[in-house]
């Protein structure tokens, strides 16, 4: 059986590449009544429902009309250190990185993986979300 860091705390965390920010934020914001926790710069913007979180991404160029849209999905942490504990967990198992262990400027820590067929993953540890599950 393969030994694992402390368990994942739930996936409460999408990232989604939008053409059109400002509508997907009305949306999210005013219509489901998400709040927006953090905006670093004009092309994201980070909401939060109290217990999950989604961000919205600038895309660079249009989606195919079919194409996917999903940046990344983030599996949240109980603790900075467990990030650290699942980078290396994964590493030795062969798993490609996108990213090493980073602490954000508001205060979250996270890396990027892969899985098997190229989707991003996401590790974090998010203090707004990871102390409420």
């Amino acid at each position: 059986m393969i030994q694992r860091p402390p368990p994942l705390r739930g996936l409460r965390h999408v990232a989604l590449n939008v053409t059109d920010l400002a509508a997907c934020e009305r949306f999210y914001v005013d219509l489901l009544g998400m709040a927006v926790e953090w905006r670093p710069d004009a092309d994201n913007v980070y909401l939060c429902s109290g217990s999950d979180n989604l961000a919205l991404h600038r895309a660079k160029t249009p989606p195919a009309p079919d194409g996917q849209r999903l940046d990344h999905i983030g599996f949240v942490l109980a603790e900075p250190a467990h990030v650290d504990a699942w980078h290396a967990h994964l590493r030795d198992h062969g798993v490609r990185m996108r990213a090493a262990p980073k602490t954000h400027r508001d205060g979250a820590r996270s890396f990027y993986c892969e899985d098997p067929e190229g989707n991003v993953v996401q590790f974090i540890h998010h203090p707004p979300i990871s102390d409420k599950i």
